[in-house]
């Protein structure tokens, strides 16, 4: 499913609960999310994902970071305000980590976003990380690890769908 160029290290032998984690902002929810959900269910995958809706100040839940560790390979939409989200940015670090780590495949897909805005942090990444800055003045090491986070999964190969779904 995965090309070798978005994996690291070897797959693990054990098995997972999860086929695929799926990473979102809820502004691609009910479009191409949900048209990817319902592609890889049809192919009888077994698909994370979460749902629920968010308040701020929530941390990343261990259920959470648990299905990230659960899942052979994770799928990151990043979308137009996907880096506006601290959830959505601790979500990618997690999954950038494990790839790291445990060699799961991570596969990029770029939705109406240029894979250069993430990888370099410009146009509506530079914008949402404005804010992360001054927000987060006092945990400049949090920021920096999404900033490469984004930056590592920027670089991956991936998928670039310019248009509407």
């Amino acid at each position: 499913m995965a090309s070798a160029s978005s994996s690291s290290g070897s797959v693990p032998n054990a098995p997972r609960k999860y086929d695929v984690f799926i990473s979102f902002r809820g502004e691609t929810r009910n479009n191409f999310t949900s048209y990817l959900h319902a592609a890889l269910d049809r192919a009888s995958l077994e698909v994370f994902r979460d749902d629920k809706k968010l308040e701020t100040g929530d941390e990343i839940a261990p259920s959470l970071i648990q299905a990230i560790k659960d899942s052979s390979v994770s799928v990151i939409v990043f979308s137009e305000d996907y880096a506006s989200s601290k959830w959505c940015l601790d979500e990618l670090h997690r999954i950038m980590q494990y790839r790291k780590d445990e060699g799961q495949y991570v596969i990029p897909i770029f939705y109406k976003v240029d894979p250069k805005d993430v990888r370099n942090q410009t146009g509506s990444y530079e914008k949402a990380f404005e804010k992360h800055e001054i927000y987060y003045q006092h945990d400049p090491d949090r920021v920096n690890r999404w900033r490469a986070a984004l930056s590592d999964a920027g670089k991956l190969s991936g998928k670039h769908c310019e248009t509407s779904t």
